[in-house]
């Protein structure tokens, strides 16, 4: 569906994208995450025809974004992350210059807009003009444009920025239907929200691809040392003694002890192995009382620090 080989793009003597090289296959959706200045925009406008790369080459549905720049544009939906409406027309005025602009059908139009204002949830602002919408709706607008000539690639630009939770849970939403029928590329700052959304995850860093897989590979390919959390009502012998038993575990490697304010403690156990059922079996021997025992998994956020700092 999409494919880059060694993209590459310099603004002058700047190196905004090295040597970018990924596939994207239907139907996914897939997140760029890379910090300020790290390539996504760049390496998405490339993508929409928008900009040409300064060596490399691309094809987005079969087709290579030099030479057949006007058919990708064709079946492409892009959304920029500011989003560019002409706020002074009404929500069906604009559609229908989004109509006149991209060629289609006459006889089409009107049914067009009422699939793409179902689709978006704009029946209530129907009558308002845009410069009258909250940011949310507007942004509803822009995902309405994006998608008005029924693309089979979507390309999204920070399409939650600045948006209230509730906004960005019904854009999330609205990002998992088109799912059904198109490929969808999404760039965000938001790590949590690539995770939910995601099939996978390509992430950028001074315009080279360094990790690409879904959450959970990314996870375990970064995972290192099993860290295990254990918390127990203070016991009766002494924390010397509890310390000594834990470290007889085998496999075991590292410990933290945090003496809590509640008559707990907490132990942080490093280790080569997944030790909680072996942590667990300690814990009723002894007779301690767990509060809290879990596996410490590397989140994805650390993951990106790793790779991006």
């Amino acid at each position: 569906m999409i494919k880059a080989e060694n993209l590459t793009k310099y603004y002058g003597q700047n190196l905004a994208v090295d040597n970018a090289s990924f596939e994207i296959n239907p139907g996914e959706i897939v997140g760029f995450l890379g910090p300020n200045g790290a390539g996504k925009t760049t390496t998405m406008r490339m993508l929409t025809g928008y900009l040409l790369p300064t060596s490399g080459k691309a094809k987005v549905l079969g087709m290579d974004i030099i030479d057949d720049s006007i058919e990708i544009r064709e079946q492409t939906g892009y959304l920029p992350e500011m989003n560019p409406v002409y706020e002074e027309m009404a929500i069906p005025e604009y559609f229908e210059f989004i109509a006149a602009i991209r060629e289609m059908d006459k006889t089409k139009i009107e049914s067009r807009i009422r699939e793409v204002i179902k689709i978006c949830g704009l029946k209530d602002v129907l009558h308002n003009n845009i410069n009258e919408l909250s940011r949310g709706y507007k942004q509803r607008v822009g995902f309405a444009s994006a998608i008005f000539h029924n693309p089979s690639v979507l390309i999204l630009d920070e399409p939650t920025s600045g948006l209230d939770p509730n906004q960005a849970h019904d854009v999330r939403q609205l990002i998992k239907e088109f799912k059904k029928d198109k490929t969808v590329i999404i760039s965000t700052h938001i790590l949590s929200e690539a995770k939910m959304m995601c099939d996978r995850l390509l992430i950028i860093n001074r315009g080279k691809i360094v990790a690409d897989g879904t959450a959970k590979e990314l996870e375990s390919a970064y995972q290192g040392k099993e860290h295990i959390y254990l918390e127990i009502v203070s016991p009766a012998e002494d924390i010397a003694v509890v310390e000594k038993k834990i470290k007889l575990l085998k496999s075991y490697e590292d410990l933290i002890i945090k003496e809590l304010n509640t008559g707990r403690l907490g132990f942080e156990i490093e280790s080569s192995t997944d030790l909680r059922e072996a942590v667990s079996r300690l814990c009723s021997d002894n007779k301690w009382t767990i509060i809290e025992l879990h596996r410490q998994s590397i989140t994805l956020e650390e993951i990106f620090r790793k790779l991006t700092t």
